[in-house]
């Protein structure tokens, strides 16, 4: 527990020369993160973003990252959901889709 402690300060202290590496305008980080300006700027001195914060900026930062995370989760997920039985056979989505249109 004590790493992951000590990986995200480091996350935290280094998040403006992220920032300043990427593509992107601080502007657009504040606008998609939803932070005030003044707010940001205040957190990104002091370096007190919440988790949150920290993980919506990463998204914004690396999205391909946060891309491939995302697509991992689901096909977990979908390698679940078959394991347990929860799956539709393709014929009785067809009928279904068909009696939708009918239906409109």
């Amino acid at each position: 527990m004590i790493q992951e402690i000590l990986t995200y300060q480091k996350l935290v202290n280094g998040i403006d020369e992220l920032m300043n590496k990427s593509p992107f305008k601080k502007n657009y980080i504040i606008e998609q993160v939803g932070i005030p300006g003044p707010t940001f700027y205040r957190k990104l001195k002091s370096q007190s973003f919440t988790p949150e914060e920290m993980l919506s900026i990463a998204k914004i930062l690396s999205p391909e990252e946060y891309f491939m995370m995302e697509l991992k989760a689901e096909i977990e997920e979908a390698r679940l959901d078959y394991k347990e039985g929860r799956v539709y056979k393709h014929a009785d989505i067809l009928l279904e889709l068909k009696n939708k249109r009918k239906k409109a």
